[in-house]
This record gives C-alpha cells, sequence and structure tokens, in this order.
C-alpha cells in the first residue's frame, strides 16, 4: 500500500483516500467480519474453519470432521473429505489452495456444481481465519499426495510445496490467533463442545471429534469426546426437553424437500409455559429467526386452529385463540438447506428468503395434519393446553394492565421502597436490586445519590419457571422491578409479546446479594426472571452481578479485603507469621448487613474499586437448558447435574 501524503491546512483529496488491500481489510476492521475480537469473535476462527468441512459432508464427501485444542490455544481441524485444490488458478496464476487461503470471495462456495448447499455463503470464511493468524498451516490430502503451505498474518511464506505421499483426502487446517488481534487467545473447551453437540444433531450421520491438549486423563492421555447422532434433530428435540415434562410421547418428525430447498423439523410438547424454538440455515444458527422460522409458526398456527375448531374444543372461549397461544410448551428445531441463502448482514442472524415461508409451512403443515388424524389424543392434549395458554394470557394480559393502570392512577408509579438517583439520564444511572430491607437501607447510605438508585428485594421473588404468566404480576417484588425499570410487555394483535423498553430508567441493573447459598438462590432467582421476561436486557448487556468481598483481614490498622480463598491466605501471610498468628483477624462476610455503609461504597459500589460481572448470553441454548434444569419440575436431570459439580459447590457450614 503506497504511502499517503499528510494533509495540508484541511485539504481532502485523492492522496487522503486509503485503499485496503486483500486481508488487510479483515486485519484493519476485523469486527466486520467475526463479529467482534473477543472471546465470541475468538471461537468464529473456529466455526468458520468447520463450516468448511460441514460443507464437504453436505455435498457428499466428508464422513468425519476432528479438532484438536493444542497446548499453546492454536487450533487444528481435520476432515476427510477431497481436500481443497492445489493445481494452478488460471486468471489468478497461483494454486488454488493459496486463492481460497488469501483472497475475500473467494472459494467453491460460488459454483453450484461445487456445493449446492453452503454455510459459508460470502466465501470470506478461512481467509479471514488466516488472515487473523499469526501463524497458519494448510496440509492437503489429495490424489495419493501431501501438500502444504504455510502463512504468517494471511501471507504465504512461501509456494505450496509437495511434502509427501498419502492414502487418504482430507484437508487439514493449523492456526493460532493473533494476539494483536484479540483481547485473549484461551479457547473454552465447553464452548466448542457445545457447539459440536449441535452440529452433529444438524448433520445426522457425521462424526465430530474434540480432544484437548491441554489435559490429561488419569493415563496421561488427552481426553477425547465423540460427538455423533443417528436420529438427528429428533434427538436434538429430546436433549433440550430433557428437563421438562413431557406432554406428548414422542417429536413429531418433519422431513420435506421442495424447489431444491430441504426442510427438517421436530417439534414436541411439553408441560412448561415457554416456548423454545431453534433454527437453522445450511447449519448457521439463525438467532433472530426469519422467513423459515415463520413458514413453520404459520403450519402450527393454522393446523392446530383448525383441528381445535372442527371438534367444538374452542366453543366456550369468550375471547380468541392467538398465535402465541399455540406455541405455549412447544419445544422445536427448524433447519433448512437453501441453494442460495439471503442472509441479513455477514453475521447471518436472520433469512430473508420471501419463498422459503411457504416452502416450510407446506412441508410442516402435510406432516402435521397425518399427524393430528393418526394421533388423536395426543392432539386433544396440545389443544387442551393450548386452551390453557389463552387463558392464562387473558389473565396475564388483565394483570398487567392493572399493574399499569395502578402506575397512571398514583402518578409516577414508582415503588415506595425505590430510593431513587437525583440524574435522569438513563445512560449513567444505575439501579441496585438489593437483598432484605437490612442490606437495602445500607446501600442507600452508601450509595452515591446523584447516579446509584437502590430497590430493596424482601426476600425470594417467585420462581417464575413453575408459575403462570398472571401469577407473576401479581408478585409484588416482580411488580416493583417492572416499574421501577419503567419498562413493559406489550401485545401485538396477534398475541406476540415484545418487552418495550423505550422507558428504561436506568441502563446499568446490579443485582446486589449476600455471597451466601441463599443470596446465591436469589440472585438465580432473578436471572431466570430476566431470561425469560426481560431478556432484551440480557442480550444488550444491562445486567450485573454485584460481587462483595468474603473476608476483612485485619492487623492493627492495616486491612485487606479479599474475594477469594487464595486473596485470604495471601493477606494472612503479608500480614503475620501464618494461620495460626492470633495478632491477624480475619472476618468472614455472610450477609451484605455486616458491612457499614462506609465498606459497602469501599468494597461493591464505588465504579472505581469495585468488581462487576456482566451477564450475557454466549449460548441461548445452553442458557435455556440450565434455566429449565436448575428451576423446572423434574428432578432427576437437577439431581445429576449437583453430582456432577459436586466438587464446585459453595456450601454455608
Amino acid at each position: 500500500m503506497s504511502e499517503q501524503k499528510k494533509p495540508q491546512n484541511g485539504e481532502y483529496g485523492a492522496s487522503n483516500i486509503t485503499a485496503l488491500e486483500g486481508l488487510e481489510a479483515v486485519r484493519k476492521r476485523p469486527g466486520m467480519y467475526i463479529g467482534s475480537t473477543d472471546t465470541k469473535g475468538l471461537h468464529h476462527l473456529v466455526w468458520e474453519v468447520i463450516d468448511n468441512s460441514i460443507d464437504e459432508h453436505l455435498a457428499g464427501y466428508c464422513n468425519r470432521i476432528e479438532t484438536i485444542i493444542h497446548k499453546d490455544n492454536s487450533i487444528t481441524v481435520k476432515d476427510d473429505g477431497r481436500g481443497i485444490p492445489v493445481d494452478m488458478h488460471t486468471k489468478l496464476k497461483k494454486s488454488a489452495l493459496e486463492v481460497v487461503m488469501t483472497v475475500l470471495h473467494a472459494g467453491g462456495k460460488f459454483d453450484k456444481d461445487t456445493y449446492k448447499v453452503s454455510g459459508g455463503l460470502h466465501g470470506v470464511g478461512v481467509s479471514c481465519v488466516n488472515a487473523l493468524s499469526m501463524d497458519l498451516r494448510a496440509e492437503v490430502h489429495r490424489d495419493g499426495k501431501v501438500y502444504e503451505q504455510h502463512y504468517k498474518k494471511g501471507k504465504p511464506q512461501g509456494d505450496v510445496a509437495e511434502i509427501g505421499t498419502t492414502d487418504r483426502n482430507g484437508t487439514f487446517i493449523t492456526f493460532k490467533p493473533d494476539p494483536e488481534i484479540f483481547s485473549m487467545l484461551e479457547y473454552s473447551y465447553d464452548i466448542l463442545a457445545n457447539r459440536m453437540r449441535e452440529l452433529s444433531y444438524l448433520n445426522s450421520g457425521l462424526t465430530l471429534t474434540l480432544m484437548d491438549e491441554r489435559v490429561t486423563n488419569e493415563k496421561g492421555a488427552h481426553p477425547v469426546e465423540t460427538f455423533y447422532s443417528e436420529g438427528g434433530l429428533k434427538e436434538f428435540v429430546k436433549s433440550l426437553d430433557k428437563s421438562r415434562t413431557a406432554l406428548i410421547d414422542a417429536p413429531i418428525h418433519v422431513i420435506g424437500k421442495e424447489e431444491n430447498v430441504e426442510v427438517e423439523v421436530a417439534l414436541h410438547y411439553n408441560t412448561s409455559f415457554t416456548e423454545t424454538i431453534y433454527s437453522y440455515v445450511n447449519n448457521i444458527n439463525t438467532r433472530e429467526g426469519g422467513t423459515h422460522v415463520n413458514g413453520f409458526r404459520r403450519a402450527v398456527n393454522r393446523l392446530f386452529k383448525q383441528y381445535g375448531e372442527d371438534n367444538g374444543m374452542f366453543k366456550k372461549l369468550k375471547f380468541a385463540i392467538s398465535g402465541e397461544d399455540f406455541r405455549e410448551g412447544l419445544t422445536a428445531v427448524v433447519s433448512v438447506k437453501v441453494p442460495e441463502p439471503q442472509f441479513k448482514g455477514q453475521t447471518k442472524g436472520e433469512l430473508g428468503n420471501s419463498e422459503v415461508t411457504g416452502i416450510v409451512s407446506r412441508c410442516v403443515g402435510e406432516v402435521l395434519g397425518h399427524y393430528l388424524e393418526e394421533h388423536p389424543q395426543a392432539a386433544r392434549k396440545i389443544v387442551d393446553k393450548v386452551i390453557l395458554a389463552a387463558t392464562a394470557r387473558h389473565a396475564a394480559r388483565k394483570a398487567r394492565e392493572m399493574v399499569q393502570r395502578k402506575n397512571v392512577l398514583t402518578g409516577s408509579g414508582l415503588p415506595g421502597k425505590l430510593a431513587d438517583c437525583s440524574s435522569r439520564n438513563p445512560d449513567e444511572s444505575e439501579l441496585f436490586l438489593v437483598e432484605g430491607d437490612s442490606a437495602g437501607g445500607t446501600a442507600k447510605q452508601g450509595r452515591d445519590r446523584r447516579f446509584q438508585a437502590i430497590l430493596p428485594l424482601r426476600g425470594k421473588i417467585l420462581n417464575v419457571e413453575k408459575a403462570m404468566e398472571h401469577k407473576i404480576y401479581e408478585n409484588e417484588e416482580i411488580k416493583n422491578m417492572f416499574t421501577a425499570l419503567g419498562v413493559s410487555i406489550e401485545e401485538a394483535e396477534d398475541g406476540e409479546r415484545k418487552l418495550n423498553m423505550e422507558k428504561l430508567r436506568y441502563h446499568k441493573i446490579i443485582i446486589m446479594c449476600d455471597a451466601d447459598v441463599d443470596g446465591s438462590h436469589i440472585v438465580t432467582l432473578i436471572l431466570t426472571f430476566f431470561f425469560r421476561y426481560m431478556r432484551p436486557l440480557v442480550e444488550n448487556g444491562n445486567i450485573y452481578i454485584a460481587t462483595p468481598p468474603l473476608y476483612l483481614v485485619k492487623k492493627g490498622k492495616q486491612f485487606r479485603y479479599c474475594w477469594t480463598e487464595d486473596e485470604r491466605k495471601e493477606a494472612v501471610a503479608a500480614y503475620g507469621k501464618g494461620e495460626n498468628d492470633s495478632g491477624v483477624k480475619v472476618q468472614r462476610y455472610k450477609g451484605l448487613g455486616e458491612m457499614n455503609a462506609e465498606q459497602l461504597w469501599e468494597t461493591t459500589m464505588d465504579p472505581d474499586t469495585r468488581i462487576l460481572q456482566q451477564v450475557s448470553i454466549d449460548d441461548a441454548q445452553v442458557a435455556n437448558d440450565i434455566f429449565s434444569m436448575l428451576m423446572g419440575d423434574e428432578v432427576p436431570p437437577r439431581r445429576a447435574f449437583i453430582e456432577a459439580n459436586a466438587k464446585y459447590a459453595n456450601v454455608d457450614v
């Protein structure tokens, strides 16, 4: 790239225009290509490489994908596909392997004869990984020979070289993310494992393995986990519903194809009050849904409504059934394979192909129609649940209206216990949700009144995972949170409910509870409420958890707050001769009320010194499973979780 002339006296001409060439654009603006440079972006690199191998599987050439996390947090992905071509590209006069690895928008994804279906639609995936890696090695097994090319920050360190012979086909990619780009470089085994489990369900018959060389077992070997599913989406739905009570015996499975669009859907009903739908296009998780989800919902609404009307099951209702009523307690996975998907943006969060709505609706409608005819008992159970959902929704609407009407009649409608801040700027305002009136009183004394508001919560709030919606609005503590925050749940004509955050009064909502088992339970109850009824606040990063210290270590006039057991030991060692030094006093804080206002401010509320944990959703599926398992009705999954995680438990003695 040529050197640019420094502008003089504010001049602006052609010399001031910077043209980024090749992979320079990726390194300059990585967020445009992989979303971010934090832990999500780091793991996105692995998804891009695996997606290429998945595309080989969809084309019918790959049955196994192996992923290895090395000790230095570099990653190797191996597949048994055809191997990236290595012959000379006639137009660019370089190896096809080098073209794929170094040129944006280059790859077989744009050739319909090579890949009929592909996740990596934009063709920037593996070249982005190369650009953002300090080191990458591509090894290709093809036509009996092994070829290799090495890159640094996307730049080839030599030509493609033939290095040996082989009796297999496939592509091996080993890369190490560039520390100049990423804020953290440690891969999470759980994040990788959860995605591979998901991919195994979405691609029945494909074997995926994950090895972690950073860990050794009792025998000195590195653990390897294998992910394989024969049942595909049926097994996926069963796993999603494992912590819930089933309403019907087995999932309903849909497989169809129309206009080269492949449709696979599995749906199941449970006794919960939550709708859980995961959607995918060419194995890409479309978190914001799209036309395929619209088609699925249209079919479910139409078929069950027709069944209920034909059998006279809605006659006694004094209000209309809405689309949302048909989906309460529904768990479904909607997966489509589309030759030329139209996504909204590079993040591919929503499918835009209009023709897919009708295709999915017809495929699901046909199978669902036969199911209702052949399983009348299950059909009646589902429609009875729909009627119950409609009744509860009607009651919930009245309860919401009552809360809002009360707010209007009482002026501002703010809870009496709320100690508000003087600032009316939501960007700088904080709301502390504090466990108990005593701690709430201390927090009110210690806070900065200009921007910090305090709302004490009395005891444990309602477990919303087990409660019908109208009961939630009758709970005093939950009503107080709604009114203090200034948000409301609004219902559209079709019954869809959405959180209105236009009048959100605080952009930082901090849960502050005791550092004991009861406090942890209250935090979980509040998080369950936010996840189920105010999820946009979680997704937008508005929710935080305060971290009060566990210990105060003192010797004379010296003192130190400690948040961990290791910090306590360090403080004791620094102040005395060991654990038995009588001059060193250790106070264990079990409750916020044990601190005075000044101590609470210094340790937990002062923005300059406090430790806040921001609540985020890295994987909505995993979060949904955990809340259902911890807070739902089914005991066996919760018992299994406790037994598996007992060694990490915080037990009060």
